[in-house]
């Protein structure tokens, strides 16, 4: 372990970049490696016979051709710039979470403030197609949890992602974005001004190298990370095939705590948490939930959520949680539809009532 946090010096830097880019070696390949060989410059030095006896002879053949290669120019180029920086297994800032994973990756990319990875962490998690309802569960949860001095890890995504990340940046603490792409890419496009704001105020992470596009099979290895960095998963909302239930899954495995919000049982997207809640996750109303099992660190903000609930509006007599047409309305209420209408609108301007497609409405909070 070295005395100073990330002192990953350019010359480790490149072997370790070196041996990261080698194609087939992967996380598991490089850790046998570490283990059998000790530091980067260890393994470069030894002798093709050894190597071979722990990786395929063809791999053997590329770490004896030496770390400096073309992929690895453009990384070492970008790790010159101020925030952007290299962690490895052998840094003292390297996560003590991850290293209770199974399979940790042994190089992470990092942009932002590394102090972040140990601090306590809560990971939120959701649909992409989140619901406005779902959004606003989100971002609330996550702003209190913040205020209470939790991190909030997420992974960038849009839906209950974004909003989890943007909640934790509303709050007093922060949040850190583990991404499925090279941290030079950022995915998706639309969450560019979010991604500068979580580099400059908190951590944006990958364990894929520089150039890696968006692919479908990295957002699942992806959500070891999400769930290995935090004390606990939240998952806001989520179908039955979602890559949320991935995550919770891992946590699980990983011996983490799973929250799970419920929702209407006619709605899709609560179906995944319904799930979890059978299978033991704790089922999540209010903040004092989550803080009750993994111990508050201070109780601030946390009634902020149930007070602006309380204020009541007689139309919600009437409305459900479940989307509501205007004839279902007239009939329920005994009003006009245009004094509903009116009551509506304000209501939406208030942010206590969302309009859907099909003239339906729905209430949120």
């Amino acid at each position: 372990m070295s005395d100073h946090a990330h002192s990953t010096t350019t010359e480790d830097a490149a072997l370790w970049v070196g041996l990261s880019l080698i194609a087939g070696l992967g996380s598991q390949g490089l850790r046998a490696l570490l283990s059998q060989f000790g530091a980067p410059d260890q393994i470069y030095s030894a002798k093709l016979a050894d190597l071979s006896k722990v990786v395929p002879e063809k791999i053997a053949r590329k770490i004896k051709a030496g770390p400096y290669s073309a992929a690895a120019a453009p990384v070492l180029e970008w790790l010159q710039q101020p925030s952007n920086q290299l962690l490895t297994l052998a840094d003292a800032y390297y996560p003590q979470a991850l290293l209770e994973i199974q399979d940790p990756p042994p190089v992470l990319y990092a942009k932002g403030r590394l102090e972040l990875l140990n601090a306590p962490s809560l990971a939120i998690v959701g649909s992409r197609n989140a619901t406005p309802q779902g959004e606003k569960n989100a971002r609330e949860f996550a702003k209190a949890l913040s205020d209470n001095g939790y991190c909030i890890v997420s992974g960038l995504a849009l839906g209950i992602d974004g909003a989890a990340h943007q909640g934790a940046l509303d709050g007093h603490g922060s949040t850190i974005a583990v991404v499925g792409t090279g941290l030079d890419i950022v995915y998706p496009a639309r969450h560019r001004q979010l991604a500068h704001q979580i580099s400059e105020r908190g951590l944006l992470i990958s364990e894929f190298p520089l150039g890696t596009p968006s692919m479908a099979q990295n957002f699942p290895r992806r959500n070891r990370i999400i769930s290995g960095l935090s004390r606990g998963c939240l998952v806001v909302e989520a179908h039955l095939q979602s890559g949320s239930l991935i995550t919770a899954r891992l946590a699980a495995e990983q011996g983490r705590e799973v929250f799970a919000i419920p929702g209407s049982i006619h709605s899709p997207v609560a179906k995944g948490c319904h799930q979890l809640i059978k299978q033991g996750a704790k089922l999540v109303e209010s903040i004092h939930d989550i803080l009750e099992e993994l111990g508050g660190i201070a109780l601030h903000g946390a009634d902020d959520i149930d007070r602006a609930e309380n204020v009541h509006n007689p139309l919600f007599d009437h409305m459900c949680f479940d989307p509501v047409g205007m004839d279902t309305l007239v009939e329920r209420s005994g009003l006009t539809s245009e004094a509903l209408s009116a009551m509506l609108l304000l209501l939406e301007l208030e942010g206590r009532v969302t309009s859907l497609p099909g003239g339906r409405y729905q209430r949120i909070g």
